[in-house]
């Protein structure tokens, strides 16, 4: 693989321990370092959706945004297929990850402009599918979702060693029956969703680098990574999702002062209405209500490796819901 993208020689190889759906290494090689990327979920088949991403976020770097694409070969390919795996080679950006309460007020102003332009370019990158609305996604059926949680819940209650995140996990489940029972008459309508394009697909603090000017204070963001998830979604949706977990605090509050920063350059980077976030808002609480993706990789998959998101996730719901009208106030006002 290094031959063919004329990389150097290797000299080490360190397996990345963050990341959940994909595995990453760090490779020094005679000619520099580099991330190796496998991607887990790609088709070894048909490498094609794989590199029609690659080539986007080419194009955006070409736009001045601070994409990383991978190392391309003589021939432009970007995808190497070894052992029915799917691998790209990337260059190795130098930074570090931040969380919405170490950036400053400017600095998420700078967030939300970058989604943004993220989101505009995407659109000229990849024009096909435009912008405007359409058909909105089908929203989870409470019924469902209730069926799930007597599930779960039988599921914590069966572990014959209980710990203090099965205790949680109990309590906020059965919370959560209560919550849908009540507000299960606020079911977004399938409508008309909020404009259309290309998202990135998975907008949070993991997925951006900063380059650190001085000790303790991050600078502009010098690499947004990690674009399997590139697809035509709702737009402002994404920009709710990513605010959701840049500024959510470890007790499940958000930091809405942030967030209103954040959402007004997004808004005017994205020429988004107020009723588009607003209506994203919406569904996108309806989401987490009835969310419970951590909970079953646990106890349906037994994967405990998004067990620590778990707390402040689940807090998060009851403190959106108690305070529904101070947080699409944030993002709207």
């Amino acid at each position: 693989m290094l031959t063919r993208y004329r990389a150097g020689e290797p000299l080490s190889c360190e397996p990345l321990s963050y990341g959940l759906l994909n595995h990453g290494y760090r490779l020094a090689t005679t000619r520099g370092r580099f991330f190796l990327k496998h991607h887990l979920d790609a088709d070894p088949a048909d490498p094609a959706p794989l590199e029609q991403r690659h080539r986007a976020t080419a194009r955006l770097e070409e736009l001045g945004l601070p994409a990383v694409p991978p190392v391309a070969d003589g021939e432009g390919r970007t995808v190497t297929v070894v052992d029915d795996r799917c691998y790209a080679l990337h260059p190795w950006i130098e930074g570090r990850h931040w969380h919405g309460d170490e950036l400053t007020a400017a600095q998420c102003k700078r967030l939300g402009s970058l989604l943004g332009q993220v989101h505009t370019r995407l659109a000229e990158v990849l024009p096909a599918y435009g912008t405007g609305p359409r058909q909105a996604p089908e929203s989870a059926d409470p019924a469902e979702t209730e069926s799930l949680i007597g599930e779960l819940l039988e599921r914590v209650r069966a572990r014959p060693h209980r710990d203090g995140f099965d205790e949680l996990a109990e309590h906020r489940l059965q919370e959560r029956r209560v919550m849908l029972r009540t507000y299960g008459g606020s079911r977004p309508d399938a409508g008309t969703a909020p404009a259309t394009g290309w998202v990135h697909g998975d907008f949070h603090p993991l997925n951006l680098l900063y380059r650190a000017l001085e000790p303790g204070r991050p600078s502009e963001p010098v690499a947004i990574v990690d674009w399997d998830r590139l697809d035509v979604q709702p737009r402002a949706e994404e920009a709710v999702r990513g605010a959701a977990i840049f500024f959510v605090r470890p007790d499940g509050t958000m930091d809405l002062a942030k967030v209103r920063a954040y959402a007004r350059a997004y808004r005017c980077c994205a020429t988004a209405s107020a009723a588009e976030l607003g209506a994203a808002v919406h569904r996108v609480w309806w989401e987490r209500l009835n969310d419970f993706w951590m909970l079953r990789w646990r106890y349906q998959l037994r994967d405990g490796r998004a067990d620590p998101q778990f707390p402040a996730a689940a807090a998060l719901v009851v403190w959106w819901t108690r305070h529904y009208e101070r947080v699409r106030d944030a993002f709207c006002g």
